[in-house]
């Protein structure tokens, strides 16, 4: 699938929000400073596309909370809201882009595209990427239709789906390690070699409207390692999170003893999450004692192939979102696992993954 912009004008909207493409010397260190002005102005644009910058908040990603996470969903659909906007492109610091673009995916039901990009060397370096990652978010937001929220980084277009930082420095920083990018986009032309997985829209939460952000759900990430207890799980809750993502070993395994946690925080309200700290792959019931046979009887849900912090930002959506605590788990499923898929071929053994423990 091609896209090659016609000779009509267009109309992009840029949400500036820090991050490294905004960030300036600061004596000791890098930080975000810089106006959407100033990042843009590093950029040359593609012909015949017009930009108006919206300077949202300007910090480190490191420091992105619940609270700007809604602030920004708000700011996007106020833009859409504009007939005249053909996309809307959001700066964003690489560190949690991947929380804040899938966060808005699950919400997002434009069929305009939402692209999110940023850079890993800071503003007005002489080898920086950001200029490039703004011209190529520009082309894209300018082209494309129905593909929801996007990340463009190194002149790949990922979907926002199970797209995650898996570089620390380098340029090409975001991949889905568990499938291959939507496609690439250069001499003018955006190519889309696939679409998207996305689960059904949600509406936009009440939280989101500016007088809506008051007291937020907390949820933690807990991590299982040798020697892991159920401490901190059980801790998280004590704190009042209502939701916890736990993060097993494997294809989503931990102990009997943090399966018998899981399940009184189940038992309490609490919407518990099972990830795996393993880079690609699914979760998958396999192992019991204490694996995510045990983890699933005792309530958590599985993130299918979602890493923690996407798994985090679908519970948060649920927990969000205006619908009795009962229905809470099924939606959570749905959010986590998208469009349904055909299962695996079963191993002669009756496994549907083959791995160890």
């Amino acid at each position: 699938m091609q896209w090659t912009r016609d000779d009509r004008p267009r109309r992009v909207t840029l949400i500036s929000t820090g991050g490294t493409i905004a960030s300036r010397w600061q004596g000791t260190g890098y930080a975000a400073d810089a106006s959407g002005d100033d990042v843009l102005a590093t950029s040359s644009l593609p012909e015949g596309v017009t930009v108006e910058v919206v300077d949202l908040f300007n910090v480190n990603s490191s420091r992105m909370t619940t609270a700007r996470q809604l602030t920004l969903l708000h700011a996007v659909h106020t833009a859409l809201a504009d007939p005249g906007v053909d996309g809307v492109v959001v700066t964003h610091g690489t560190d949690t882009l991947e929380e804040s673009a899938f966060f808005l995916d699950l919400h997002h039901s434009d069929p305009r595209p939402v692209v999110f990009t940023g850079a890993q060397r800071p503003l007005g370096t002489g080898d920086g990427d950001g200029p490039g990652n703004v011209y190529d978010a520009m082309q894209v937001a300018a082209s494309v239709r129905d593909l929801g929220v996007l990340v463009v980084f190194d002149g790949l277009v990922h979907a926002a789906r199970g797209t995650v930082k898996t570089q620390t420095l380098a340029a090409d920083a975001f991949a889905d390690p568990c499938e291959q990018s939507l496609g690439k986009v250069g001499f003018g032309s955006v190519a889309v070699r696939r679409l998207p997985d996305r689960s059904t829209p949600l509406p936009l939460p009440a939280a989101a409207a500016p007088e809506g952000i008051g007291e937020l759900p907390r949820v933690d990430l807990v991590m299982h390692h040798s020697d892991g207890d159920p401490l901190l799980l059980k801790t998280a809750v004590a704190a009042g999170a209502q939701g916890v993502v736990l993060v097993g070993t494997g294809a989503g395994n931990a102990t009997p003893e943090i399966a018998e946690a899981v399940a009184d925080a189940v038992a309490q309200g609490t919407l518990v999450a099972l990830s795996t700290r393993v880079s690609s792959g699914p979760v998958a019931e396999i192992y019991t004692g204490g694996g995510a046979v045990d983890l699933v009887a005792a309530g958590a849900v599985p993130t299918g192939t979602l890493r923690a912090g996407q798994a985090r930002m679908a519970v948060l959506a649920t927990l969000l979102a205006d619908i009795a605590p009962a229905r809470r788990p099924a939606l959570l499923h749905s959010l986590l696992n998208g469009p349904t898929r055909p299962e695996p071929a079963l191993t002669a053994a009756g496994s549907r993954f083959s791995g160890g423990s």
